[in-house]
This record gives C-alpha cells, structure tokens and sequence, in this order.
C-alpha cells in the first residue's frame, strides 16, 4: 500500500472534520449535520461523473475508475533486482549464447522483459526490437497518462457542478423571498455544493492525477533500464560493464542494492 496517499486521505478528511466542529456550535455531531446534504452531493458528483462519462468512451471511462486503486496499492518495482535479472541474463548469454536465454524468458512474470528477450533470440535487429520496444513504452505512457487526464477533467467538472447546484438553491431562495424562514436553507444548499464541488476537485481528483503521473513515470524509468539492459545483452557487452551502465540509472542510494537483490517483482500497470 502507499502509505503516501492514506495518510494524506487520513489527514485531509482529519483537517475537514476537525474545521467542522471547531467552528460548530453544539456537540461534534450536530456541528458537522449542516455540512451533509445528500441533493448537493448528487449534483456535484452525479453531474461530474455524467459529464467524464460524456467525454470519454466507455471503455476508457471504467479503466480510468478502476485506476484510482492504483494511488493506493501502486505495482511493486525492484529496479535493483531488475538489474541483478539483466546481468545473469548477459552472463546466460555470454556463456552458452543467445539462444540460451529461451529457456530463462519461458520462467519470466515480467511480460515487458519476456517480450524483449524473445525478440532477441529470434535474432531480430537491434534497431527493431528497440523500435519495438520504445514503441510499446510509449503506448504504456499515453494509457497511463489517459488515467491522469481523466481525474484532472474530472477536477474541471465538479467545481462547475458545484455552482449548477448554488444556482440551484439561489433559483430556490429568490423564489422564496416572502418567507424568511426558508432563505437560510436555501442559502445553504447554494454554498454547500460549492463546497463539495472545491472538495471532489482539490482532494479526490487532482491529487490522484498527480500521483498517477508520477507512479507511471517511475514505471516508465523503470522499463527503460529493461530495454537498455536487453539492447546490451544483444551488442554482447560484458555483464560488469552492463551492471554499471544501468546503475546510472538508479539514485546513489539504491546502487549499493544491486547484486544483493533476490529479483522481487517487476510487474506495472500496464
């Protein structure tokens, strides 16, 4: 789990709370009452995801949902071991040849790795399968950069969901002018679905959109040193040489576990 984005959802939801009745009056629970109003709430909400529904096919509009989780529980990358996976690979390869490294792709979770090392024991061209390969990185980028884009448009929304609701409870409270009684309610139905509209924005979607980015930046990095590692493999370069070359990759910090990793995962979403 990242540990990031709970304890920022913990602290968000905490500071809310914590405005909400120190500016109440009464006991906790009747301070933060005023604040609940489910027809405000379905405005901006309902609304948002109507107009994300409109503006993306369906397809895409459930990836991006189903995307959100990855904030939470993003894949679990091991670029050292990635790198320890890379040299045995080359010694494999230095030692009994290309062809060898058939057997060791057939044993791979990583179906990005997998994939490269097959085109290279097929004896494809290097300028192809780095073709190939960047292609794909590529294609794993805008994916990912569609889930991002999703919740910053989502962001856009909800805001202005949130004054088609104040226009709401506006329309409500002009209409009612002869009877005083009814203006606070309507008064407070126009500023609460702003306020949930500023919340949905600035605490559910653009935080996730960033978050997003940098979880597929981290992969993208990530796989680039998969690709560099094969390109070399392929040239034939000597193991030291290749370890060398793809810890210049990493932060010095993360350098020293490299030959010390048992492998880990190297999944992604992809």
């Amino acid at each position: 789990m990242e540990l990031g984005t709970i304890l920022g959802f913990i602290l968000g939801i905490g500071f809310i709370i914590f405005s909400m009745i120190w500016t109440g009056q009464g006991s906790p629970l009747e301070s933060m009452i005023p604040f609940a109003d489910l027809a405000s709430l379905l405005v901006v909400v309902g609304g948002s995801l109507a107009s994300a529904l409109i503006s993306v096919k369906i397809k895409n509009f459930v990836t991006a949902l189903r995307a959100y989780g990855i904030a939470f529980k993003p894949p679990i990358l091991d670029p050292a071991g990635a790198i320890d996976t890379v040299v045995q690979l080359a010694n494999t390869a230095r030692k009994e040849g290309v062809l060898a490294l058939e057997e060791s792709a057939a044993n791979m979770g990583d179906q990005f790795l997998k994939k490269g090392i097959m085109l290279i024991v097929d004896g494809t061209d290097p300028e192809l399968v780095k073709g190939i390969m960047e292609t794909e990185l590529s294609y794993i980028d805008e994916r990912h950069s569609g889930n991002a884009t999703f919740y910053e448009q989502f962001a856009t929304y909800a805001p202005a969901w949130g004054m088609v609701g104040t226009m709401i409870g506006l329309i409500l409270m002009l209409g009612q002018l002869d009877d005083p009684d009814a203006l606070g309610p309507s008064m407070a139905i126009a500023l609460i679905t702003t306020f949930y509209g500023v919340i949905v924005a600035n605490f559910l979607c653009n935080p996730i959109a960033s978050k997003l980015r940098n979880i597929s930046q981290e992969e993208i990095l990530f796989k680039t040193v998969l690709v560099e590692g094969m390109l070399s493999i392929q040239a034939g370069e000597n193991p030291r040489i290749i370890e060398e070359k793809l810890k210049s990759y990493l932060a010095p910090a993360l350098r020293g576990d490299v030959g010390g990793s048992a492998g880990g995962r190297q999944g992604g979403e992809e």
